[in-house]
């Protein structure tokens, strides 16, 4: 499995949901911020994208996509300048899962959001900065234009399967959006998934993330890179931001809590698998990275139901409430 795969996979996404905006005339919207990741794209026409109140409006044409992942509130409108109104209620009178502001349909947006299990969102969190906008153009852009015209294929209206490739398409969206932004090579991302691209890093990253519960030690992963033990280690720590057993450990610990989480095996069969040969060296390990025994955070059971979509919200209440926090 590779590094992105994996550690998206360790997340647990909780909830994965859509949504369709068609807008025309002159029109501005505010949202408030969602756990842990949000993403949107224009399909027809331009919107401008400020986040934060206070935030640098982004103009957005078709085919660009954007990612927000700090949980900011954020607004978007047909031009710089104007000031939103609350777009909770648009999205709470949709019909079919579209929702419509102004007159005619000069714009289509569409978006969605990955709400992750708190307990391992940092694993992706950490690497990513708060807003990546990639272009529809831009060089690595093309598998990502066909997965948003898919995207928007199936909120265009309420066919038989929809809610499903809705939701699988916007995984789709978000992985083809992070792989743009690592092969932009201009900062946008950082940690493992930027040093995925340098030659000797990465290829030992991805053994890593190949099989993490292998015991590696420093000399071996130098050897794989072809340096010395301690040109390795500066470059490792200086690109990824940890060293390398450190970042194995937390790779590790990460996955253990997600069998103790999903599966029926013991404490020590779970620490067995992972290379750990007692129960308090796992338990040790565990605790360094998680911050609570593999005990304490198995009772502490998987992750809650997904939140509700956000064209329920204003008519719900509590759907409301939930979106906001």
């Amino acid at each position: 499995m590779d590094p992105l795969s994996r550690v998206i996979e360790l997340l647990t996404v909780q909830s994965a949901v859509s949504s369709r905006l068609e807008a025309g005339g002159t029109w501005a919207l505010s949202f408030p911020g969602v756990r842990h990741v949000k993403f949107g794209a224009v399909h027809r026409g331009e919107a401008w994208l400020r986040v934060g109140p206070d935030g640098v409006e982004q103009h957005l044409v078709a085919g660009d996509c954007f990612v927000l992942t700090t949980g900011t509130g954020y607004a978007v409108a047909s031009a710089p300048g104007l000031e939103p109104v609350d777009g909770l209620p648009v999205f709470g009178e949709a019909v079919d899962g579209r929702a419509r502001v102004g007159t005619g349909e000069d714009v289509v947006l569409t978006g969605g959001r990955f709400v992750f299990d708190d307990r391992s969102a940092r694993l992706l969190l950490d690497v990513l900065p708060p807003l990546v906008v990639v272009a529809g153009d831009g060089e690595h852009a093309a598998p990502l234009r066909a997965a948003l015209d898919l995207f928007a294929h199936e909120t265009a209206g309420r066919r038989l399967g929809a809610s499903l490739l809705t939701e699988l398409l916007g995984q789709v969206v978000f992985v083809e959006a992070l792989r743009a932004a690592a092969d932009a090579e201009d900062g946008r991302v950082h940690g493992w998934l930027a040093a995925l691209a340098d030659d000797r890093i990465g290829t030992v990253l991805r053994l890593m993330h190949e099989d993490p519960a292998r015991r590696w030690t420093v000399p071996e992963l130098a050897r794989t890179a072809t340096m010395s033990r301690s040109a390795f280690a500066v470059r490792f720590r200086t690109l990824v931001g940890a060293p390398p057993l450190d970042h194995l450990l937390r790779l590790r610990m990460h996955a253990a809590g997600r069998d103790l989480q999903r599966g029926t095996a013991t404490v020590s069969a779970v620490g067995a698998a992972w290379g750990y040969g007692s129960d308090a060296a796992f338990s040790n390990a565990f605790k360094r990275v998680m911050g609570t025994s593999p005990s304490a955070w198995r009772a502490q059971g998987t992750p809650g139901p997904a939140l509700l979509d956000v064209t329920d919200a204003a008519r719900h209440t509590d759907a409301v409430r939930t979106l906001r926090t």
